[in-house]
């Protein structure tokens, strides 16, 4: 299958063959290629040659991927299809996926899942014939013990999820809710059971009666919806997350009697955009290509403590008003000044109502706050939690009506400060 990247031949009929089904197999693990690119990359290698596999592989890359989200997809296709000596290994984990035991099990690596099921389409899985009584085995096993599709789905990790996983979790995601409570305003609305005097109608009516104060006027506070201002994060290590939460975003900010006075969006990596009005956008696809062209640094650095400094600046005053509350997707990996990080966090803490902060990497047990970025964020955050999976967003409403839920904040806390309490 990859023998002609030992050979110089450009002229060799099984080079083009081997490019054609490469690129079939890019094709149905999302990428947008078509017969023309197929012809181009064909002509690309016959021009630069195909001595050394880096040049082929940048070669192809070229030909094949115009879009950031897809150089990860693109490297695992051509690890896998190009002669990887784990090739079988995934295959074979791919056709029998119930053999278990005869290796330690591995998660997959990033769109690794998607990669293998775009080479296998087609494949015949043929499987040794069980007899009846091991039929009724199995089946009884499968009744009393695997959870539906959905129920798995809701703790998967984003980033194992396969392609029909994927598309299947984003169903999921937009049939979710994020609820808020109103907010007790010191403005007050008439009530006959309100607590406070209004002072004013009461004096009015007692004018029209001749001057006898009769009834009391009352007042209840007035209820108000608070903002809802998210900060996501879309550099390279949290693409696959920083996606799907974006299709819940789309799901939160298009939801009617949610309460949310408004749904504010930002994304950030080396820079903060304003992705607001295309979240608005009733279809989801349209909404996120346009986010999509907006923001330019997909799968890019990391620069959160700019990027913060950049949104209390410029946005702060306009969107934080009325009790926002503010949700940060972000993993906290930052190479920036620790110290004008943790000013930036404070200054965007002071500004709201409540701050939460999830965290992809909070999915691992033995998460520790040693990156300098989270030690320096952390403190500053009202709650924080994992951000990984359809549950973790699930949890997010119970998070915003309880004030004083802290999540994991708390516990790492106590490892921030060397087992002393926080």
């Amino acid at each position: 299958m990859a023998e002609q990247l030992t050979l110089d031949i450009p002229d060799n009929p099984k080079l083009a063959q081997n490019i054609t089904h490469f690129a079939r197999a890019l094709r149905k693990a999302g990428l947008p290629i078509g017969t023309g690119r197929v012809v181009d990359a064909i002509r690309a290698v016959q021009a630069a040659g195909f001595t050394k596999k880096t040049d082929f592989y940048w070669t192809l890359h070229a030909c094949f991927v115009n879009r950031p989200e897809h150089r990860t997809v693109f490297a695992q296709v051509f690890r896998l299809y190009w002669r990887d000596p784990r090739y079988l290994e995934h295959m074979m984990s791919m056709m029998l996926p119930a053999i278990r035991g005869v290796q330690e099990d591995r998660k997959a690596d990033a769109a690794e899942k998607r990669a293998a099921e775009a080479l296998l389409d087609g494949v015949e899985r043929d499987l040794p014939e069980a007899s009846e009584q091991e039929e009724e085995t199995e089946l009884e096993i499968d009744a009393s013990q695997t959870a539906s599709s959905e129920e798995r789905l809701r703790s998967l990790d984003f980033e194992q999820m396969s392609t029909a996983e994927t598309a299947q979790a984003k169903r999921m995601l937009a049939r979710l809710t994020l609820p808020v409570s109103p907010i007790e305003s010191r403005r007050g609305q008439a009530s006959h059971l309100g607590h406070r005097i209004d002072r004013a109608r009461t004096l009015r009516a007692a004018m029209r009666q001749g001057g006898e104060l009769r009834d009391i006027a009352r007042l209840k506070p007035k209820p108000r919806w608070p903002n809802l201002v998210v900060l996501c994060d879309i550099s390279g290590s949290m693409s696959q997350y920083s996606r799907m939460i974006l299709h819940f975003l789309h799901t939160v900010s298009n939801a009617k009697g949610a309460g949310w006075a408004k749904v504010h969006a930002f994304t950030f990596g080396t820079r903060l955009t304003n992705i607001t009005r295309h979240l608005q956008q009733r279809d989801v696809d349209a909404a996120l290509a346009a986010a999509g062209a907006e923001a330019q640094d997909w799968e890019g650095g990391t620069r959160i403590g700019e990027c913060l400094h950049a949104f209390n600046r410029d946005w702060s005053r306009r969107v934080m008003g009325q009790g926002a509350v503010v949700l940060l997707i972000s993993d906290g990996l930052d190479r920036g000044d620790p110290d004008a990080l943790g000013k930036e966090m404070e200054r965007l803490h002071l500004s709201a109502r409540r701050l939460i902060w999830l965290n992809p990497l909070l999915r691992w047990d033995g998460f520790a706050p040693k990156a300098q970025g989270v030690a320096a964020m952390l403190p500053h955050v009202d709650s924080f939690r994992a951000g990984h999976s359809i549950a973790s967003l699930e949890g997010l409403a119970a998070v915003i009506s309880k004030p004083d839920d802290m999540g994991e904040k708390a516990r790492l806390m106590t490892a921030l400060s060397g087992g002393r309490s926080a």
